[in-house]
């Protein structure tokens, strides 16, 4: 026999796992977009720092840096201009450092707004044979 107190339980478990589950899938797909764009902010620096590192003089390799950042961009990162810094000479090091900003959009139905930063450096030698400008 059936209880009658049982009727309709199914549809209020349903009810209220939906909305949950749903919401848990948003918090997957947030995590995912950050983890994506700090992968791509990882890549973008260390691509910028190795077309510093071909050019003969700190001017050239700050603009190198920068074109290589903005080539490799994504559309979805909002990035600031790179950082150079390091001793540019025969033997020492630079290093880039990038900034960008992960959107929330679309992901308002668990209350994330706005956006996330994410920061990236890397380092690269320079070759102890090289000619400088």
């Amino acid at each position: 026999m059936k209880d009658s107190r049982d009727t309709g339980s199914m549809a209020v478990e349903i009810v209220i796992l939906v909305p949950v589950l749903v919401m848990i899938m948003v918090l997957v797909v947030a995590f995912g977009r950050y983890v994506t764009a700090e992968g791509d902010i990882q890549a973008l620096s260390r691509e910028a720092v190795r077309a510093a590192t071909l050019e003969r003089d700190q001017v050239s390799a700050r603009a190198a840096a920068q074109a290589a950042a903005t080539a490799m961009t994504p559309d979805t990162l909002d990035c600031d201009p790179v950082t150079v810094s390091g001793a540019f000479q025969p033997g020492g090091t630079v290093t880039v450092g990038v900034d960008c900003q992960v959107s929330w959009a679309n992901l308002g139905l668990i209350g994330l707004t706005g956006s996330a930063g994410v920061h990236a450096d890397s380092t690269a030698p320079l070759d102890t044979y090289r000619r400088m400008d």
